[in-house]
């Protein structure tokens, strides 16, 4: 049974940083797209980025230039490192993985990240 546990979120002043960790067990996930997904209150959930198993990457523009996304495959993990922080950022972050064979989408429990002063 695959499982995903991100951890990391928490409450950040305006610029500041913050780094989501994703653990997947159950399976590997090496050659599994890998993504990022965020929900605001009142808003619909949006992909904020992506990572192929090759390592290529994708964003979405409003965190393009500040958010990196990144995976460790010998540690079944991937990261989404967060700077400069905007309150618009404030919002449920999910980890998600596709398992293409067959077709199914795997999510974490979300953790909350919180920009405010």
């Amino acid at each position: 049974q695959v499982q995903l546990v991100e951890s990391g979120g928490g409450l950040v002043q305006p610029g500041g940083s913050l780094r989501l960790s994703c653990v997947v067990s159950g399976n590997t996930f090496s050659s599994w797209p890998m993504g990022w997904y965020r929900q605001a209150p009142g808003k619909q959930r949006e992909l904020v980025a992506s990572i192929m198993s090759g390592g290529s990457t994708r964003y979405t523009d409003s965190v393009k230039g500040r958010f990196t996304i990144s995976r460790d495959s010998a540690k079944n993990t991937v990261y989404l490192q967060m700077n400069s922080l905007k309150p618009e950022d404030t919002a449920v972050y999910s980890c998600n993985a596709f398992r293409p064979l067959p077709p199914t989408n795997f999510w974490g429990q979300g953790t909350q990240v919180t920009v405010s002063s």
